[in-house]
């Protein structure tokens, strides 16, 4: 056998053992370790602003219903608790970009400091959505789901205008100043006052941060104080029920009219209770599915709404039983 013939015959014994061992290995893992097969699914990132909000837990409970009915096992959805710090949340959304993921879901801490998120998120070209909280450029993210702030309080002011005939004293709980969300529904409230009711008049506002604790505690001031307080209006569920408390506890509640935001289940369950007056439902389930459906979508190259609206509800208690069974 010739020295050609011999070289040929090694050629294709080497091409052979190649195919054989090549056949046999699993494909190459990435360098951040997740395989061909692995990197086929779709992977979400979700940050909430902090899991020890009563309403945001509500709609954590609304994105997860979403991702279980999916049943869809390509799909996988992180979420994270940023603790109420913007640098925490920042560090989460890195996290997210660095891992690959498709798109990203952000509840903003802090609506006013939030320029930092949209702006890696544009530099990185990540899409990113903000869920109830809009961030401070939502122009640079890809959409918003929430409800417009405003309309909740210009609901419940006028419905508490129109239980106090019009006239009286109110004072208003806020929350944290750094959420649009309670500026907005603030803004609402004084709105209405100056346009449709000039004999009621604003005695006092000072920000419980969302929490029923505060929402006591600075109720409880206010009536140490000697304030006539003839309705009360709330950010939020949670700081009208820590007022409620207050109220009753000094013997004054039949005297004051109390309206909160959310119709939560705790507060329907006060409305049923005839302690609170008036309540605004925003839709957890409604926000929280809605953003994750945005954020699937995107995922998958479809098109989404810069904005989706999720409308607030006026409730009154001849509606309670009505949006109790909204929650079971």
């Amino acid at each position: 056998m010739n020295l050609k013939k011999v070289l040929a015959l090694l050629l294709v014994l080497v091409l052979s053992i190649t195919m054989v061992v090549g056949c046999g290995q699993k494909p190459a893992a990435t360098e951040g370790g997740s395989t061909e097969e692995e990197n086929g699914k779709i992977r979400i990132g979700v940050a909430i602003s902090t899991f020890d909000d009563v309403w945001l837990t509500y709609m954590l409970d609304g994105m997860k219903k979403y991702e279980a009915s999916l049943g869809d096992s390509n799909i996988e959805i992180s979420y994270v608790d940023s603790k109420n710090d913007p640098n925490v949340q920042l560090g989460q959304l890195e996290n997210f970009i660095a891992q690959g993921f498709d798109a990203v879901v952000i509840n903003p801490v802090d609506t006013e400091a939030s320029g930092p998120l949209t702006d890696l998120a544009k530099r990185e070209g990540m899409p990113l959505i903000s869920v109830n909280r809009p961030f401070q450029n939502q122009e640079d993210a890809t959409s918003y789901v929430g409800s417009d702030s405003i309309i909740a309080g210009i609901l419940q002011m006028e419905a508490l205008g129109e239980l106090m005939g019009g006239q009286g004293n109110i004072v208003i709980l806020q929350g944290e100043s750094s959420h649009e969300a309670a500026r907005m529904r603030t803004e609402g409230v004084k709105q209405v006052i100056a346009e449709k009711y000039p004999d009621i008049k604003v005695i006092a506002e000072q920000t419980g941060k969302w929490q029923r604790s505060l929402g006591l505690d600075i109720m409880e001031n206010w009536i140490q104080a000697g304030l006539e307080i003839h309705g009360v209006a709330s950010n939020n569920d949670e700081m009208a029920i820590g007022a409620i408390m207050a109220l009753e506890q000094a013997g004054k509640l039949d005297e004051v009219f109390v309206a909160g935001i959310d119709a939560s289940p705790d507060a329907l369950e006060f409305m049923k209770d005839d302690k609170l007056d008036i309540t605004v439902f925003q839709d957890a389930n409604g926000q929280g599915g809605g953003a994750m459906e945005a954020a699937v979508k995107i995922a998958k190259g479809e098109s989404v709404e810069d904005v989706v609206w999720i409308d607030y509800q006026l409730v009154l208690p001849d509606q309670v039983d009505e949006y109790i069974a909204k929650w079971q």
